[in-house]
């Protein structure tokens, strides 16, 4: 996607360095970051600096790609072992997160004792990994883009735009390829607290695309459901289990139930790297809970010009967390993946999953 003329990925390798776009001072300055080793790449994903489904994904399988690099001949894989489970404890509900972690790991074992080649191999798997992403990704606004009327109000949540993927993004890719075909379309777009990634992420990618749209709190989604302001709902997933059940940032749920109550059709859009076919249901994907310090303050920037946060809560005011919610599948209209648009059951999952 382009940033001021620019193109650029959300991650990509370079030498045994990894580079990343500064996620968290988005919208108010763009810029690049290097993750030198594994270990930084790791700190990386768990502090949200790269954040959304297949970003951490494509993340994950070139942080292991560093390891592989940097490790020495002597216990090469017993390092790259313990690699695979610092990246994994990173963050817990993205299925895309171990798929690229696990796909560079295959790769490297593979080749056994050759450790010259075991390196190759695994920048060429993480490179796959991220390209994989990025077609998949563009697909799924090939296949997404019908579903979206001329004219059409969409609502979303979170970002689930190119930011949270290598490229094009799940939600926002269907809505881009809309919009560059001339239907006009606008998007209500929720705030997303408690990290506000909609108010700041998805905001800007639609700016930096001219789609119109407005930001709202996250609780007037249903008002304007309600009143008739809403065709459709388009949001991303970080996993997708067996039966079409999907756990995606907290808030989904809200906006399904809202949606089904006003007969507005709600679509999850995710590359099939997202199913998780070990997981039977929803019930069955683990939900990260993150600081409670997320909730107690809010970063922006203040008038003087100054990056900061504030406390919004009482000092001995105490918080939860939960960084998902499960949104059951009979309140999905479909999944839109880089295959095409299933039902979200388990026979429509089946008919896309990756063996």
């Amino acid at each position: 996607m382009l940033v001021g003329g620019t193109p650029f990925r959300t991650v990509w390798l370079e030498g045994s360095t990894v580079k990343l776009i500064d996620q968290p001072k988005l919208p108010h300055s763009f810029g690049i970051v290097d993750m030198p080793t594994h270990v930084h790449t790791a700190r990386a994903i768990s502090t949200m600096i790269v954040r959304g489904a297949g970003a951490i994904g494509a993340t994950g399988a070139f942080g292991m790609a560093q390891a592989a690099l940097q490790s020495p001949d002597q216990g090469f894989h017993e390092t790259i072992v313990a690699a695979a489970e610092t990246l994994g404890r990173t963050r817990p509900t993205a299925q895309n997160l171990f798929y690229g972690i696990e796909t560079v790991l295959k790769a490297i074992q593979a080749e056994g004792d050759n450790i010259h080649q075991a390196r190759q191999a695994a920048v060429a798997a993480a490179q796959a990994v991220a390209d994989d992403d990025a077609a998949c990704c563009e697909a799924i606004g090939r296949h997404g883009e019908p579903l979206i009327q001329k004219g059409c109000r969409l609502s979303t949540h979170c970002n689930a735009g190119w930011l949270a993927f290598v490229d094009w993004g799940s939600a926002l890719s269907p809505i881009f390829t809309a919009h560059r075909g001339g239907k006009k379309v606008f998007v209500w777009v929720d705030e997303t607290r408690p990290r506000c990634q909609g108010a700041r992420l998805t905001s800007w990618e639609l700016t930096e695309e001219c789609v119109p749209h407005a930001v709202i709190a996250d609780n007037a989604a249903g008002h304007f459901m309600r009143t008739g302001q809403v065709d459709m709902v388009i949001v991303g997933s970080d996993r997708i289990a067996a039966n079409g059940d999907i756990a995606n940032k907290i808030g989904t749920y809200s906006s399904a139930v809202v949606a089904k109550a006003n007969g507005v059709p709600f679509y999850v859009a995710a590359p099939t790297t997202t199913i998780d076919k070990d997981c039977p249901t929803g019930d069955d994907i683990p939900i990260e809970e993150r600081s409670p310090d997320e909730i107690r303050y809010t970063w922006g920037w203040s008038d003087d010009g100054q990056f900061t946060r504030v406390r919004t809560t009482p000092v001995d005011g105490p918080a939860r967390n939960p960084a998902f919610d499960v949104t059951p599948a009979e309140l999905i209209a479909g999944i839109i993946t880089e295959k095409g648009v299933v039902p979200a059951n388990p026979q429509g999952i089946a008919s896309v999953w990756r063996s």
